[in-house]
């Protein structure tokens, strides 16, 4: 085939080898063993045989408790539950007051801006008439008025007096917020499944819910919460926090089985604060707004005006429930099948670096990999070196050949194994070896194989039953029949088509064995020049 660098007419498939190994075969079933049992352990944990559905809530709160508090400037309070929170209720979420800045009996009127809010002026020409900015509680009439004894700001047209205090005052006035509960209606659904259920469960009375109060040793079901104990869940303290206000989450997880034998849906509560209490102080920590209490007095219309510092409770729901589905088993099963494949894979790599054998590493290239025409028959791949068979015999036995190294200047530079003999046709430039070593000739197998002249004679009468051996032939048919049969050992019986290339060590060792009465040999002919027929020699 011609010079493909792209690779754009090559195919290539896998082949199998089966490696005889006890090393590699417990290898093998080891890492399968592990694989399934990760397949196994991550089927059940996760619950990969289900389908699953995300949940649709609804949340509703109600907030219950009273307080007595003693307001500066005003006296005594009662705070109820419209007072604190029922005005202030949000989607999934609730407000209770913790502390309160209260401006009693403000009129529309002019009046001087306070010091920290308003501009500081000498004269009228300081101020602007109609000026606003974001500081300001009003729009400025343009007069300049004395604040204070010391100091003068510009007048404006407001609510009258003005907010003059900025800090809230410590401890928070409504502390006995801590002992409010709030009762948390929460309404699920799991669209797929037809699937509803709601946080108060089936089981639980009238009487229960009168007197119940989560507790997450004793009580974790109860869906009536003590805000105190909510905040302290969420590893907070109830009194700082009140002081300024904050924002606390309320989290319900539903983690639902709906198979029959392991079923399995309630909620579980878990608590957060979620704005950031460690903001710098500059930056309006807490939580606080606004609002007013309108009344006429004297035909006028007056207000009291409410600061208001106090936590806000976000009910957060998450939930996902599983059902067993036959399709999401069999999806689950195929995905992981592919994770056996890492046990070939690492098994492969292992083979291929020196972390194994190196006489195996090179056996295994040899015979997992073949480059081939398609327009040739498959054939067996030859080796043309010695493996570690070859090797095995030659441990076990010193030679016993009497074949002679040549002198080391007539060495060719090819030889590995020192017997060699020089040639100038390139396709007898062949030794046994790839690299230093005992020549295969001298092994007890090639002894018995190529040499024995009692097999050899076995051979060529099984071929011709009359074959008269006594002759002068005789040499040359036995010298034949050698080369055959050391290509029968080494390359194997099945070579249509080629002439494997028989070592020049071993060629040599067998000539001297078996030589030419003229002591001339015609060498190895190419194979396009060789007709092979059962029977024939490879035309060395």
């Amino acid at each position: 085939m011609g010079c493909d660098p792209l690779g754009l007419c090559q195919y290539e498939t896998a082949k199998l080898v089966r490696i005889r190994s006890a090393r590699l075969g417990s290898l093998k079933w080891a890492l399968n063993a592990l694989i399934f049992l990760f397949i196994g352990i991550m089927l059940f944990w996760n619950k990969e045989y289900q389908e699953h559905d995300l949940v649709v809530s609804s949340v509703t709160t109600k907030v219950k408790g009273v307080a007595l508090t003693q307001v500066p400037e005003v006296g005594e309070m009662l705070w109820d539950m419209v007072d604190h929170s029922g005005t202030f209720q949000g989607k999934n979420s609730f407000f209770v007051i913790t502390n309160v800045i209260v401006t009693k009996k403000q009129k529309q009127g002019k009046c001087p801006e306070g010091v920290p809010n308003g501009r500081l002026c000498q004269s009228d020409a300081d101020c602007n008439k109609g000026e606003w900015d974001q500081s300001s509680h009003g729009v400025q009439t343009g007069a300049c008025v004395k604040s204070d004894v010391t100091k003068k700001t510009c007048e404006v047209f407001t609510w009258c007096p003005v907010e003059n205090k900025r800090k809230p005052p410590r401890p928070a006035l409504l502390m006995a917020a801590e002992n409010f509960t709030v009762l948390i209606k929460n309404n699920i659904r799991f669209p797929a499944f037809s699937y509803i259920k709601r946080n108060i469960l089936p089981d639980m009375k009238e009487s229960y819910l009168k007197s119940c109060t989560f507790n997450r040793r004793s009580d974790p079901l109860c869906p009536i919460f003590r805000l105190g104990d909510i905040v302290q869940e969420a590893k907070e303290n109830f009194t700082e926090m009140a002081v300024e206000g904050g924002v606390m989450g309320i989290q319900i997880n539903w983690d639902c089985d709906l198979d029959r034998l392991f079923h399995k849906c309630r909620p579980s509560y878990s608590f957060r604060r979620l704005d950031e209490k460690e903001t710098n102080r500059t930056l309006y920590p807490g939580l606080n707004f606004r609002f007013a209490k309108y009344y006429t007095e004297n035909g006028v219309e007056t207000r009291t005006l409410y600061k208001a510092y106090g936590i806000r409770f976000d009910v957060m729901v998450f939930g996902k429930a599983g059902r067993f589905s036959i399709i999401q088993l069999i999806i689950y099963i195929g995905s992981t099948l592919s994770y056996y494949a890492l046990t070939t894979l690492f098994i492969d790599w292992l083979i291929g670096t020196s972390c194994y054998a190196k006489e195996a590493q090179r056996n295994y290239s040899e015979r997992k990999f073949e480059t081939l025409d398609d327009h040739k028959r498959v054939r067996r791949k030859p080796s043309l070196f010695w493996d570690r068979h070859s090797d095995h015999h030659l441990r076990s036995k010193e030679p016993g050949s009497t074949l002679q190294e040549p002198p080391r200047s007539e060495q060719p530079a090819w030889c590995q194994c020192a017997r060699c003999r020089p040639s100038d046709a390139p396709q007898e430039q062949l030794c046994c070896r790839q690299s230093r070593g005992r020549c295969i000739s001298t092994s007890p197998a090639f002894e018995r194989l190529a040499l024995g002249r009692p097999l050899l004679e076995s051979v060529l009468l099984y071929r011709d039953p009359l074959l008269d051996l006594s002759t002068e032939a005789a040499p040359r048919l036995l010298r034949h029949c050698a080369y055959d049969v050391y290509i029968d050992w080494r390359f194997g019986a099945e070579r249509e088509g080629a002439c494997p290339v028989v070592p020049s060590c071993c060629v040599w060792r067998i000539r001297e064995e078996y030589p030419s009465p003229d002591g001339r040999y015609r060498g190895l002919r190419p194979a396009s020049k060789v007709a092979l027929i059962p029977g024939a020699h490879s035309g060395c």
